[in-house]
């Protein structure tokens, strides 16, 4: 355009400047901005709130106040520009400052407020910001719903939502798919079939953004049935649809289908990327197909032009690893073109707990020690291995050392769903309402199970304590507790899903196939790992976990 010698106006420099932010061009953001002064229009608005957009997006934070003074006829979506600048740099007490000062404030200045505050992990002061807004839109509710599931606050992101239905204001698509991220991450089945039920009755269709996230939440809640009934009646899907679908399957230990789908969607000329590698792999480590997930991983840049990442490698150590073949593992580890995360160290510590490799996972869990020094986890996996080798003295020095590092473990947390509301438990909290009557079915059924020949399994117990103490340490984790809430609440028959934040113990394990069997029910467990399928006796993991 400027070869042609055409004269640019006021309607040429806000999409250069979204352009520049798009590409990350800074250089070429601040030779725009130079334009703009030669023309002669600084002066006009919208240019100069799409520069000071720009240059907020950059972290150039002198840029865009240089551009918000430029003339002293900034508006209030300039001014609101710089708030988001400044949020976006971590200047808090600056956009603080900028936004208290502004006399004329709309309903887009407590916006950029609210979801700056809550992506800056100020959760509660955005949330009073909220509360003070005389005028919400669409927006706002969006923002701070946004700002919890980002926080991990996801029942607090339903209760949002909850009270935004009972104001009457219409949801749109992203709102929902943001909403229904949070019932996936709960657990919230009754909540994510509303709003199934809602898109349905307000719409003919919906799109592969809003389809793909039902997709994920019924897959997460337990229901994969329902998950495939949305993934086969979709019109148009993307490659995250199939993404999402195969990752689901994965998770609950359906591995051959997955693979099965995976192949399905070549055929359909949909090409497989990174994360679509990483769903089939992932589903082969959890049901031990060790020769399809290697054939898998070892084509990855020969057939499908991918090269393999750090997460790849991570599930590789973690299939042989699961599978006992621990020496190959390690290899894999060694052999790899970049340096190990955390993460797949941590892969490898696992498999040493669960084979009982004392001398790898000594070693092992040291190097995580060094590398996650804050990470609890990583601190109660290597005791573990130390607890069921009988070496209490390392476990107290483990204890020990988490002390001195001020180390704080994380709680077990345990979900349940019942007539549309989350019940939450944790070992030892005994704020629940019906925390009396849970607590006796706890007994009974504990009791139940020792006379169908049930024996706790106290090896996970990271304490050189008597025998009968640690089985009531155990009689009290949080599962367990949501399992007695639901056999209390449910009807004889009724399938009962919990949601569990941390790995699920193995006395848990071994006691809800047995529940399955004396109660008669079906049990669902999502727990940090995958998906626990309890019916008669059995779980679906096949005790490969």
């Amino acid at each position: 355009m400027m070869a042609a010698h055409a004269r640019p106006n006021k309607f040429t420099y806000p999409t250069l400047f979204k352009a520049c932010t798009a590409a990350e061009a800074a250089e070429e953001g601040v030779q725009v901005h130079a334009h703009v002064i030669k023309q002669g229009l600084s002066g006009d608005v919208h240019i100069r709130s799409a520069g000071i957009q720009m240059y907020g997006s950059f972290g150039e934070v002198e840029g865009a106040r240089r551009m918000l003074g430029e003339d002293g006829n900034s508006d209030v979506i300039c001014f609101n520009a710089m708030i988001d600048g400044y949020l976006k740099c971590g200047e808090v007490e600056a956009a603080k400052e900028l936004f208290w000062s502004m006399e004329d404030k709309n309903v887009g200045s407590w916006n950029v407020m609210v979801s700056g505050m809550a992506k800056c992990g100020m959760i509660e002061e955005a949330r009073e910001l909220f509360n003070e807004m005389k005028e919400k839109n669409e927006i706002s509710w969006s923002a701070m719903i946004d700002g919890y599931i980002k926080g991990g606050y996801y029942k607090e992101a339903l209760e949002v939502f909850n009270v935004m239905q009972r104001e009457e204001i219409r949801p749109r698509k992203f709102v929902l798919s943001s909403v229904l991220a949070a019932c996936a991450n709960l657990g919230a089945l009754d909540q994510g079939r509303w709003i199934h039920a809602y898109v349905n009755n307000n719409s003919n269709s919906f799109d592969a953004v809003l389809g793909t996230a039902l997709v994920d939440m019924y897959a997460k809640c337990g229901r994969l049935d329902m998950a495939w009934d949305v993934f086969e009646k979709m019109e148009k899907k993307e490659v995250f649809t199939w993404n999402a679908m195969i990752c689901g399957l994965g998770m609950h230990g359906r591995a051959e289908d997955a693979i099965e789908l995976f192949f399905k969607m070549q055929k359909q000329k949909f090409r497989p990327n990174g994360i679509t590698l990483l769903g089939v792999l992932s589903a082969c480590a959890h049901s031990g197909m060790v020769d399809e997930g290697l054939r898998i991983f070892n084509s990855m840049e020969e057939v499908y032009g991918i090269e393999p990442g750090m997460e790849h490698y991570g599930c590789v150590v973690d299939l042989l690893g699961r599978a006992g073949l621990l020496g190959e593992a390690e290899e894999v580890m060694y052999s790899m073109p970049m340096e190990p995360s955390a993460a797949v160290w941590g892969a490898l510590l696992g498999a040493c707990r669960k084979h009982g490799d004392v001398e790898l996972g000594e070693r092992v869990g040291k190097i995580l020690l060094e590398l996650e020094p804050q990470n609890s986890g990583r601190y109660a996996l290597l005791s573990n291995i130390y607890a069921r080798a009988g070496r209490w003295d390392d476990v107290a020095n483990v204890r020990k050392l988490m002390k001195e590092r001020g180390v704080k473990t994380s709680t077990g947390i345990s979900m349940i769903d019942f007539d549309g509301v989350v019940h939450e438990f944790k070992m030892g909290d005994g704020s629940h309402p019906q925390m009396k009557n849970i607590y006796l079915m706890l007994k009974n059924m504990i009791k139940r199970l020792k006379m169908e020949g049930f024996s706790p399994n106290t090896s996970q117990v990271l304490f050189d304590i008597e025998e009968e103490e640690k089985e009531a340490e155990l009689q009290y984790h949080s599962e367990k507790l949501a399992i007695a809430f639901g056999l209390i609440n449910t009807k004889p028959g009724t399938t009962i899903h919990v949601v569990k934040n941390l790995r699920m113990c193995e006395d848990c394990h071994s006691a809800f196939k047995l529940i399955s069997q004396v109660y008669d029910r079906e049990i669902i467990v999502r727990d940090r790992a995958r998906y626990h399928h309890f019916k008669t006796g059995t779980c679906s993991c096949k005790d490969f976990w």
